[in-house]
């Protein structure tokens, strides 16, 4: 390997918004006592609309934040926002018996949301938001239920190609006019 593609490697790594949501530690009876290792979620974006999620387990709290930035890295998906900023329509997620709504907000209102989730917005980007979690308050479990909601999001130019129609038609002309800056 090159010195220039290390130099690459490193700029696209620190691009990457990094955020370490929860570290748990965990113990192992054994003979001899307790082995103690750690376990760490952790969710990367670009702050563009791209963001994921990996867990990671290690006998160091380093090595296990690594293995989850890693396992990020590899998962990450790419989700679509209205005016770089909020998302594109009000959407609910689940995953066991965690329960997310997602809610498009205006601008100025800023990201309305709990540790977990949070951690998830502010590393995809989006800098208007309202959200609530219902049931399950663990961090793994609303880090998932917030994808699996991210992941049914669609913008109107999506739809509008899927049903081959043009985008005026499918969203309503004021909501248009105001995303066209009219």
């Amino acid at each position: 390997m090159s010195y220039k593609s290390e130099a690459a490697e490193k700029d696209a790594q620190t691009a990457y918004i990094e955020k370490l949501v929860s570290v748990n530690r965990i113990a192992k009876v054994v003979k001899g006592g307790k082995r103690f290792s750690f376990s760490a979620l952790v969710v990367i974006g670009d702050g563009r609309g791209r963001v994921g999620f990996g867990s990671g387990k290690a006998r160091e709290v380093p090595d296990a934040v690594k293995k989850a930035s890693e396992r990020a890295r590899r998962q990450m998906i790419r989700v679509p926002l209205r005016e770089s900023r909020t998302i594109h329509h009000d959407v609910t997620g689940h995953f066991g018996a965690g329960r997310v709504v997602l809610r498009a907000a205006p601008a100025g209102t800023g990201i309305i949301a709990g540790g977990a989730m949070r951690a998830v917005f502010e590393s995809l980007g989006v800098q208007d938001l309202v959200s609530k979690c219902i049931g399950s308050a663990n961090p793994h479990n609303m880090v998932r239920s917030t994808f699996c909601a991210l992941r049914a999001m669609a913008s109107p130019k999506l739809i509008a190609n899927k049903r081959g129609k043009r985008v005026g038609e499918i969203a309503s002309r004021r909501e248009y006019a105001q995303s066209a800056g009219r």
